[in-house]
């Protein structure tokens, strides 16, 4: 859908007196790109589209408050920029992946929408977590990725929930300290691309 920038001006401000009509145009002006862009981050279809959809829950939620007047990319995009630093932290409490979604975000704001290799990010996290003592790795695992809560994973490995609790904790702060330690990887994808 394209749209001239007097047609978003005029969206804009019948989205703020309450407009189904200019919020579902925003949405399909917006949503691909935030998803695509959520999805490059995320990998995962599932946390892009549950981003995107909070995205616009506050963006209609908040709309009387919206104090851009010519364009929401901007607003949307640092928005979605914030939800998937939430949801990554969530998961593993990376400093690093929110210095990632903040430096590749600049350059996409700046439509230079250079591309940084997160997958070479991802493949380092992943590195550490497998030299991970066997216990925490497995914890972090079950925890982070599989999602399980510390009872469920207590249960299926035969340890106590303190146990789990504890072994979490050592494993994620031994995670933060190796990432931050080496935080000069992600400088270096940042100026080879």
């Amino acid at each position: 859908m394209f749209v001239d920038d007097n047609s978003e001006k005029s969206l804009i401000r019948e989205l703020k007196e309450g407009s189904y009509r200019a919020f579902n145009s925003i949405y399909e002006l917006y949503s691909r790109r935030l998803f695509a862009y959520c999805l490059s981050f995320s990998k995962s279809r599932e946390i892009a589209e549950e981003i995107v959809q909070d995205v616009f829950v506050r963006l209609w939620t908040c709309r009387e408050n919206i104090r851009q007047d010519e364009t929401l990319c901007s607003l949307l995009f640092v928005m979605s920029r914030n939800k998937l630093i939430n949801s990554y932290k969530a998961r593993i409490n990376s400093p690093m992946f929110e210095d990632y979604v903040y430096c590749n975000t600049i350059s996409f704001e700046d439509k230079g929408f250079r591309k940084i290799e997160f997958d070479e990010f991802e493949n380092y996290v992943k590195r550490k977590i497998e030299e991970l003592p066997t216990t925490q790795r497995r914890i972090i695992e079950m925890s982070r990725i599989r999602q399980m809560n510390n009872k469920e994973i207590a249960k299926e490995l035969g340890l106590s929930e303190q146990t789990v609790k504890n072994q979490m904790s050592l494993g994620l702060k031994t995670l933060r300290k190796e990432l931050s330690r080496h935080s000069y990887l992600l400088l270096l994808l940042l100026l080879v691309n």
